[in-house]
């Protein structure tokens, strides 16, 4: 009875065995591959505004102001004619305070600016007055 016994456990472990070893081996190659991109370069390029108010504005008038490492210009669009120069620094991500100086009438300002999206940003300065300029598309 004992060898019967023994014999059928080892007929039963080897019913288990050919049932998890393909089972496992299987396991082990889909562990083994990875997934890749598309190969040969094919990815498309995803286009992202620009973060914070780094680049090219314009206001109403056409004329382009740049804010760029920390450095504020205002040219005028047709002479190219620099007519304001200044520093700016974020207060916050969505807030920014220019120093400007007016090369036209020689007069300095503050400029508080907010950017209410990613293509508008309104700004207040220290007279009062508003005014809102719009991010130039690159190219």
């Amino acid at each position: 009875m004992v060898l019967a016994r023994n014999a059928l456990m080892e007929s039963m472990d080897m019913k288990r065995f050919r049932i998890i070893a393909p089972l496992a081996v299987m396991s082990l190659a889909l562990a083994a591959c990875e997934t890749t991109g598309p190969v040969g370069g094919n990815v498309p390029v995803v286009s992202r505004a620009p973060a914070g108010i780094e680049g090219s504005w314009v206001d109403p008038n056409g004329i382009v102001s740049s804010f760029n490492g920390g450095i504020f210009e205002t040219r005028a669009t047709d002479t190219n004619e620099k007519l304001a120069e200044g520093n700016y620094r974020y207060q916050s991500p969505q807030l920014v305070e220019i120093d400007m100086r007016s090369i036209v009438r020689g007069t300095s300002s503050k400029v508080n600016c907010a950017l209410v999206s990613p293509t508008q940003l309104n700004c207040t300065s220290s007279s009062g007055s508003r005014f809102s300029l719009t991010r130039r598309a690159a190219g």
